[in-house]
């Protein structure tokens, strides 16, 4: 991978880390005023609505299409910005009407993700809050589409701090909601529209600086629009078939009081290193191969894969260890205050353990899915992930009798490795550029060798510090001493057996200048 590829991914991992921690700092608030009670439950059926149509078109079948169109026409010259006008507003026309649409069938939305809250006060909270919140999908996704401009032009850093900007809204929200005396609830749900249009305000001003402002127009069915769907379909069923996926999870926790808070709360912590690394490599790895594979660069695709996939699992393989074996540490310390219950801890961390398996699989797939995107094949993946969905879903319900809401969490770390086995074995016959050098398979078991003993560190750790890991005023930094020293054996266990060489690590943490 080139030095400017690295400290592309660096500069998006950085901002996404900053966002990460200060999500952690949002969620730790949302932890300690509302638990995992019945207000938290409605609370994420209702944020998760317009997350979940946001995915769905914006950052995933729309994007996934625009992308390797636009940087394309940003080689050869052509007219980019119409393009981008045309798909730009006939994107924002279609989230109107989707809007308007969803907020009047909240009530289905609602019983179609969490059934299992018909009959008790968390059906009415989350339509009410949903009403509320999912305007925020048209802010969001048009924020989406000009991150993908952006990014086109090689510029991660101006996306990369809108979650940031996202996450510092609502921890001030909830402090100004405590300092009035405000429903906590109802602050949250009234927080996300507010974050949403601060998040498109701040895109579109990076946008301008680009030269791209929004031109009030009608969308045209242009070539290149006809294009854009055509591509973009077969992505839109990918991901509703990853959605549906998310419904199934729902359907199991929401029979449970406190499982869908559970589930969304050991979520955002394994978020921390899925978003450093793997969306911020999926996300640069895109437009990087579509413009090699374009110019017949076969062993600069190659290379920029393989130290994509090499990178992925160098930092997501002992994150994976490290939720499976601290789970209940990191919950505990993390969570555990106001009205939070150590039941709380016990749920949420085997749920954690459970994603932290997936880990490597969620991460290998932004790293292998940009292969056959690049090459504008979206009907492979989409026939891939319909194989998930049907795994995700019989698992979920199978087990749910035996295990109960962790069904939810295990299915989806099970159908994750399923879909990551048929991207690489669809990826056989893409040639020289989808088959990782041999550099990637010196280091890979050194990588996964590593990470074992630093589990096994770990564990041994977290037993010696488990009385200051339980007292109020030293949990803290038993929790720095703990992930700390498993990272600092990792990176010197790493060096010694060579699993990384400095050079590197020095070309992917230096920032990038101007």
């Amino acid at each position: 991978m080139s030095g400017r590829l690295l400290r592309s991914v660096a500069t998006l991992g950085s901002w996404t880390l900053v966002s990460r921690l200060a999500g952690f700092a949002r969620d730790v608030l949302m932890a300690a005023y509302l638990g995992a009670g019945p207000v938290a439950d409605a609370f994420n059926i209702a944020f998760k609505l317009p997350n979940m149509f946001r995915r769905l078109f914006a950052e995933g079948a729309f994007n996934l299409a625009f992308v390797p169109i636009y940087a394309k026409k940003l080689e050869s010259g052509e007219d980019a910005d119409a393009f981008a006008q045309n798909a730009f507003w006939g994107l924002a026309s279609f989230l109107t009407l989707f809007v308007v649409i969803g907020t009047l069938a909240m009530p289905w939305l609602v019983w179609a993700l969490a059934s299992g809250f018909a009959g008790d006060a968390r059906f009415d909270m989350a339509v009410d809050f949903g009403r509320i919140t999912f305007c925020y999908i048209g802010f969001i996704s048009l924020f989406a589409m000009l991150s993908g401009l952006l990014n086109a032009h090689g510029r991660f850093a101006e996306s990369g701090f809108v979650p940031v900007l996202m996450n510092l809204v609502f921890i001030a929200a909830m402090l100004l909601a405590r300092q009035m005396g405000w429903e906590m609830g109802q602050t949250l749900a009234w927080t996300v529209p507010i974050t949403g249009i601060a998040q498109l305000g701040w895109t579109l001003y990076a946008a301008r600086r680009l030269g791209f402002v929004p031109r009030l127009c009608l969308p045209r069915l242009t070539p290149d629009f006809r294009r854009l769907l055509v591509l973009a379909g077969p992505a839109l069923l990918t991901g509703g078939v990853v959605q549906i996926n998310l419904l199934v999870g729902s359907q199991v926790a929401s029979g449970t009081v406190g499982a869908v808070s559970w589930l969304a709360y050991a979520d955002r912590l394994y978020q921390l290193p899925l978003g450093v690394v793997g969306i911020a490599i999926g996300t640069v790895l895109l437009p990087v191969l579509s413009r090699h594979l374009r110019a017949g660069e076969d062993d600069l695709a190659r290379d920029s894969f393989s130290r994509g996939a090499e990178m992925a699992l160098f930092l997501t393989l002992p994150a994976a260890v490290a939720l499976v074996v601290i789970s209940t540490p990191l919950i505990s310390v993390l969570y555990d205050r106001g009205a939070w219950r150590p039941e709380d801890t016990s749920a949420t961390a085997l749920a954690l353990a459970a994603y932290g398996l997936g880990l490597p699989a969620f991460v290998l797939q932004k790293v292998l899915q940009p292969l056959y995107y690049a090459r504008e094949d979206t009907r492979r993946p989409f026939h891939y992930a319909l194989v998930s969905m049907v795994v995700n879903a019989g698992f979920a319900v199978g087990m749910m009798p035996v295990l109960g809401f962790m069904a939810a969490a295990l299915a989806t770390t099970v159908s994750s490795w399923v879909m990551v086995g048929q991207l690489w074995w669809g990826a056989r016959g893409m040639g020289d550029a989808a088959r990782p050098d041999r550099r990637f398979w010196r280091r890979l078991w050194r990588i996964a060798l590593v990470s074992a003993l630093m589990g096994a560190q770990l564990w041994v750790t977290a037993e010696c510090l488990a009385p200051m890991l339980a007292a109020r005023g030293a949990r803290w930094a038993a929790l720095g001493l703990l992930c700390g020293s498993g990272i600092a054996l990792y990176f010197a266990l790493g060096a010694m057996l060579g699993t990384y060489g400095l050079g590197e690590l020095k070309t992917m943490l230096r920032r990038r200048r101007g």
